[in-house]
């Protein structure tokens, strides 16, 4: 299960979450919301409680989890009044959670779909279908499906409006 974004500026490559640190770090929407703003670059407590309409205390506690848990970092100060600011970036481009267990919550799954509730009314695409395919087929499916994710990756434009792509293909329990 993955959260990469190629186009990020901060960091590099993946981070492989495996400590429990990590993973109750990410298990939270609102440090999910976090690091998707920083995606776009370094930010400040300030900028981030601005950016998600936060208390800047709790900007702050948030960012001291993903801290302490190695998935951002300070990456530059400045004195501003008698304070000094620090700059927040991502450690890496993109994170990799372990897939859940058998009944467990699919962390990346509920963190898109409560953005998806979040969003303004306006165009979007979601759709559940349940569908019979063989192997191949589905094979097949999902090699498309990874291909169109990496072209949209690829034509990601920093300067343009953000946009989430959610997608979750899979062979459920079976219940004839």
């Amino acid at each position: 299960m993955t959260d990469d974004d190629p186009s990020a500026v901060p960091g590099e490559g993946t981070l492989h979450l495996s400590t429990d640190e990590q993973l109750r770090a990410i298990n939270n929407v609102v440090r999910h919301r976090i690091l998707g703003v920083l995606r776009d670059g370094p930010a400040t407590i300030t900028q981030l409680a601005e950016k998600l309409g936060l208390a800047k205390g709790s900007s702050s506690y948030h960012v001291r989890l993903l801290e302490r848990a190695g998935l951002v970092e300070v990456v530059n100060t400045r004195k501003v009044r008698g304070v000094t600011e620090r700059y927040y970036a991502r450690t890496s481009r993109g994170l990799s959670l372990p897939d859940p267990a058998p009944g467990e919550p699919d962390i990346v799954m509920r963190h898109g779909l409560a953005d998806l509730e979040a969003a303004p009314p306006g165009p979007r695409t979601a759709r559940l279908q349940h569908v019979r395919v063989s192997e191949a087929v589905f094979e097949e499916f999902c090699r498309r499906l990874d291909a169109l994710s990496a072209e949209l990756s690829a034509a990601a434009d920093p300067g343009e409006p953000a946009a989430e792509l959610m997608v979750a293909f899979f062979r459920p329990e079976d219940h004839k």
